[in-house]
């Protein structure tokens, strides 16, 4: 068995989802194509800032299993989905559950990226980033918020 040199271990730890123009528009390709609202390159590095933030504090909620409990129970928050999952079945319920609980989502261009900045080692395909994390990351949770707002107007009744 090989050992990993510092070298090769600092490259491991260190790895973070960036959204560099080039792969952005390459990922674009594989993009489901009902994956509606799809966030743009800056707010998809806000919302992986948020993430990070998010998982560092153990509040961020990784998963489908998880995220669908979280919703069921009427937490509020920010939903993202990936929008290169196959076979797409496997999260297309969960914008209705946003929808129905006023809940903002969107859509990330892949699930590799996802898992990176929700700090995994294995893909993504949804995350949910709860109302709590606002308390101590309030100025990335409040600039996603006016994003996604402007993206997709959530219905308030």
């Amino acid at each position: 068995m090989k050992r990993k040199t510092e070298n090769e271990h600092q490259t491991d730890s260190s790895k973070k989802a960036k959204v560099d123009s080039d792969e952005f528009e390459k990922r674009l390709a594989f993009v489901q194509p009902f994956a509606q609202p799809l966030a743009g390159k800056k707010l998809t590095k806000r919302l992986f800032k948020l993430m990070e933030l998010a998982s560092e504090m153990k509040m961020l909620r990784r998963g489908v299993k998880e995220v669908v409990k979280a919703l069921r129970k009427g937490e509020k928050g920010i939903c993202v989905l990936a929008g290169d999952v196959t076979p797409f079945d496997v999260i297309s319920h969960i914008p209705v559950f946003c929808e129905e609980n006023e809940v903002l989502y969107c859509y990330v261009v892949d699930k590799a990226s996802l898992g990176l900045a929700s700090k995994t080692k294995r893909p993504t395909s949804v995350v949910f980033i709860p109302v709590a994390v606002k308390q101590k990351a309030e100025k990335h949770y409040v600039k996603c918020e006016k994003d996604l707002i402007q993206l997709v107007p959530v219905k308030t009744t």
